[in-house]
């Protein structure tokens, strides 16, 4: 007995290694086996399939890939102000590939643990910033790291000011998290940007949206 296939995982889960078996949308892909290599807390999998390549041979190819759900991100802004509100927090897995410190400055984000996108991101920022924000703009969806991450992350926007600041921020202690926020001038962001000061990918993202697209930029008539 496996937990998270035939008995449950420490999150109730089985039939982890179904994930991906019944997928039809590629004539070209046909998943054979799917293996659990690890459910702590996220999910771990080496999944082999058979690929039609594009001179129509097959081949038998094995890929591991993580699964740790989808996540939402949001970009505070405040126009007038030309502000922006970003947290910095610990990040171990930056710490330990070459970030001096291990602290990053991103954007409030985090994962939908069975929230919409939009009332995740509400949520995150509320937890992270203290700041209660109405409803988001939606900017665009992205897979972050598609080689071996299924994570697909959502992007908002959303104003903020003294009207949306309803708590402490801060996270949530009881899970470990740390976080203090940053509101720095926008033309200093995307500054940061350049000196390697953010070094975040979801950030530098929706940084540079708001340089050109967004409420910094040239917005496309309504």
């Amino acid at each position: 007995m496996t937990a998270g296939v035939d008995t449950p995982d420490r999150r109730g889960r089985t039939g982890l290694d179904r994930h991906g078996r019944d997928l039809t949308g590629n004539p070209r892909v046909r998943v054979e086996e799917v293996e659990v290599l690890s459910c702590d807390w996220y999910v771990l999998r080496k999944t082999t399939f058979g690929y039609r390549h594009s001179d129509g041979h097959w081949s038998r190819e094995q890929r591991e890939t993580y699964d740790r759900g989808d996540g939402a991100t949001v970009l505070l802004y405040d126009a007038a102000r030309r502000t922006v509100l970003l947290t910095r927090q610990f990040r171990l897995p930056a710490y330990v590939n070459g970030h001096p410190d291990g602290m990053l400055v991103e954007t409030a984000a985090g994962l939908l643990d069975g929230d919409s996108p939009e009332e995740a991101v509400r949520r995150e920022a509320a937890e992270e910033t203290g700041h209660t924000v109405g409803r988001p703009e939606r900017v665009f969806e992205v897979y972050m790291s598609p080689g071996s991450v299924t994570e697909r992350l959502h992007f908002f926007a959303a104003p903020y000011g003294p009207a949306t600041s309803t708590g402490a921020g801060g996270g949530i202690a009881d899970e470990g998290e740390d976080i203090s926020t940053v509101e720095v001038p926008f033309d200093e962001a995307l500054a940061m940007i350049r000196s390697g000061a953010v070094a975040d990918a979801k950030t530098i993202m929706l940084l540079q949206w708001a340089a050109l697209d967004g409420p910094f930029g040239r917005r496309p008539p309504s």
